[in-house]
């Protein structure tokens, strides 16, 4: 959509926090095509999968996602309690930080780990598993710090309680992984949980051709699909039956989009009216979608195996509508950082919230319904201003798992 969304007359980089950082990370990130773009590498691979997540007795399970909490080491201070308060009400067994995590801002790499602990302290401080993928925004604050996502991962990784990996080798992308849930007897898989990079931003040309006119994002390239679609199947063949899953990924697919209308090339509210009642269309849609120029085929292909229940995104802070798409869940999370633009006016901080998924082991398809929260109903204040707060001292991050990373100034 060329950056601007035609319903509210809204250029997305007049909302980031720290102005300039869109253009700098464009600069960063457009050296050009992964040379493994189309290559056979991608290959399912015997992970490491020492299954810690499992169903409750009574054969329940709850996932909450947060999205967007996009903020430096200076985290606006409601972002905290909103995540307190859902964690706190919800008590869930695994959240997802759904990319965005942090954003432009941070100077140093000790700033970076600063901001990381910022939104892993909610849930360690709970004893909550948790994990994370990367968004576009992610790399903002990486020219002047010199951390990259890899680098981010490992600081991830050295919480007590995050489930990340390092991810899939040959695969393009950092920490591409599936987590599988046992069921409440542990003898089984009941479910299972994909985490994909869905990148940052398109590269600057592809065969001497820019991308002026067309969504300036990333999108999944083939070999990320491939590695889904072989260890899917890998999956089915080590349990004899298709894992029912969800798929979380930062930026939305084309299908997000045809969904809304009911159409590939019609966008009017009548084509909309038809999607509500073909889609079970709910939710509300504030900005057009913002997937990348290319479509990926992820849904062929998710279709072909049909194991996926749902894809949840982020990305568009101001959506949080999902639907049936021809038996997939598609749906948003809106952004949960106060810090992250919102919408218009004394609006902004209406849609702040989280993404509630509650598994039971004993319905069809198990994803029994999901839902979003918002900070309206846990009485945070809602002002359209700043409250940022100095970041918590890294030496109250408690045991970690591994050998906390050296960071230097």
């Amino acid at each position: 959509m060329n950056n601007v969304d035609s319903q509210i007359g809204i250029d997305r980089r007049d909302f980031i926090k720290k102005g300039g950082i869109g253009a700098l990370a464009l600069t960063v990130a457009s050296a050009g095509i992964p040379v493994d773009l189309f290559s056979s590498t991608a290959h399912a691979e015997n992970l490491d999968h020492n299954v810690t997540l499992q169903f409750k007795p009574d054969g329940k399970f709850k996932i909450v996602q947060f999205n967007d909490t996009q903020d430096d080491e200076r985290i606006d201070l409601r972002t905290i309690q909103l995540m307190e308060k859902v964690l706190d009400t919800e008590k869930p067994d695994f959240v997802v930080l759904n990319g965005d995590n942090i954003t432009g801002g941070c100077d140093t790499p000790m700033e970076m780990k600063q901001a990381i602990n910022n939104v892993a302290q909610p849930m360690e401080k709970r004893g909550i598993k948790w994990a994370i993928t990367f968004g576009n925004h992610d790399e903002d604050s990486t020219p002047k710090s010199g951390l990259n996502e890899e680098d981010m991962l490992n600081i991830y990784m050295s919480y007590k309680y995050n489930m990340n990996q390092p991810g899939a080798k040959g695969v393009t992308g950092t920490g591409n992984m599936n987590l599988i849930i046992k069921n409440s007897r542990g003898n089984k898989a009941a479910f299972n949980l994909w985490l994909l990079d869905s990148g940052r931003y398109a590269p600057s040309t592809i065969a001497g051709q820019d991308f002026k006119g067309y969504p300036s994002w990333d999108w999944l390239r083939f070999n990320q699909v491939s590695w889904y679609y072989e260890t899917s199947k890998r999956i089915e063949k080590q349990w004899g039956y298709k894992v029912p899953s969800l798929v979380f990924i930062h930026i939305p697919l084309w299908e997000h989009r045809y969904m809304w209308y009911a159409s590939v090339d019609e966008r009017s509210d009548s084509n909309h009216a038809l999607a509500v009642k073909k889609h079970n269309i709910v939710g509300e849609r504030n900005e057009e979608e913002c997937p990348g120029p290319i479509n990926s085929g992820l849904f062929s292909a998710m279709l072909e195996r049909g194991d996926v229940k749902g894809v949840f995104c982020g990305h568009d802070h101001v959506n949080n509508y999902m639907g049936n798409y021809y038996g997939i869940l598609l749906g948003y999370s809106s952004s949960t950082g106060f810090g992250a633009y919102g919408l218009p006016g004394s609006e902004r901080n209406r849609l702040r919230g989280a993404r509630v998924f509650n598994l039971d082991e004993n319905t069809d398809g198990t994803l029994s319904e999901t839902h979003m929260v918002f900070a309206k109903d846990y009485g945070i204040d809602l002002t359209a201003n700043d409250q940022s707060i100095d970041p918590e001292p890294l030496q109250d991050i408690g045991k970690n798992k591994k050998k906390n990373i050296e960071v230097k100034n």
